[in-house]
């Protein structure tokens, strides 16, 4: 099943916070809460334990800042979250660093900025890196396009944002020159990378390589005919080197 992806938003000024989520659902992410302080956005984490993303600005009204937010969401939740703030105080700066945000989004924000920022928050998460700099400029072009591989799930892109879609829903990858073609049960992602990138991410219990361009979904494979698997209502042709083991693994089931 493709998901939406779930963001937790942490903001303790209102209209701000409105903002954020209004961006977000337009965006195609789904908001699964707004808090004002630490302590609530914690009940939340407690409520909905799949999220997977969080927005949270340094600076919020409670016990608790944003930044000791962060900390405890690194130690108990491994969630990726990323800051919000219109503050460039070195200590604030220093502090947040010290908690390895994913990435920053600065006040004021556009919509191609918080793009950019859950792109590098999934990426860095998906290689456990951190965003070091705070003033983030940096762009993605169609060709960095990246897929993300989180727990059980590739995050894929869809033009402007992220869909979650399980390892075992994906039903087969096709090769197509430089360009991968990721077929799943409700949709099809595009991108401009070859099949073995793709390949590494994949788990082996799922995957096989049937042929040069084909990477199937084993598990998924409802029949076959000569050299054909059956998919669905794809037919999905099994290369001469490769079809001795593919049909010994039916024999073996």
């Amino acid at each position: 099943m493709i998901k939406k992806v779930k963001v937790l938003v942490v903001e303790d000024e209102a209209i701000l916070a409105q903002d954020i989520a209004y961006r977000l659902k337009l965006m195609e992410y789904e908001v699964i809460g707004v808090a004002a302080t630490a302590e609530k956005a914690i009940k939340l984490i407690e409520t909905f334990p799949k999220i997977d993303l969080v927005i949270l600005d340094i600076v919020i009204k409670g016990q608790r800042d944003g930044i000791e937010l962060a900390s405890i969401i690194n130690k108990k939740y491994n969630i990726p979250f990323i800051f919000l703030t219109s503050h460039a105080d070195q200590y604030l700066v220093e502090r947040a660093k010290n908690v390895k945000p994913y990435a920053y989004i600065l006040k004021p924000f556009n919509d191609r900025q918080v793009n950019i920022a859950i792109e590098l928050a999934l990426m860095n998460f998906s290689k456990n890196t951190v965003e070091r700099t705070l003033v983030q400029s940096k762009g993605f072009s169609s060709s960095e396009n990246q897929v993300l591989k989180i727990d059980d799930s590739l995050f894929l892109k869809k033009e402007n944002h992220f869909e979650r879609v399980l390892l075992k829903e994906i039903l087969f990858l096709k090769a197509d020159s430089n360009y991968t073609t990721i077929h799943t049960k409700n949709g099809s992602y595009v991108y401009a990378t070859v099949l073995k990138k793709i390949e590494v991410f994949l788990q082996s219990k799922y995957f096989l390589r049937i042929h040069r361009s084909y990477v199937v979904n084993i598990n998924l494979v409802s029949g076959f005919e000569g050299n054909l698997l059956f998919i669905e209502n794809h037919k999905i042709p099994v290369s001469k080197n490769r079809k001795e083991a593919v049909f010994n693994l039916f024999q073996k089931i």
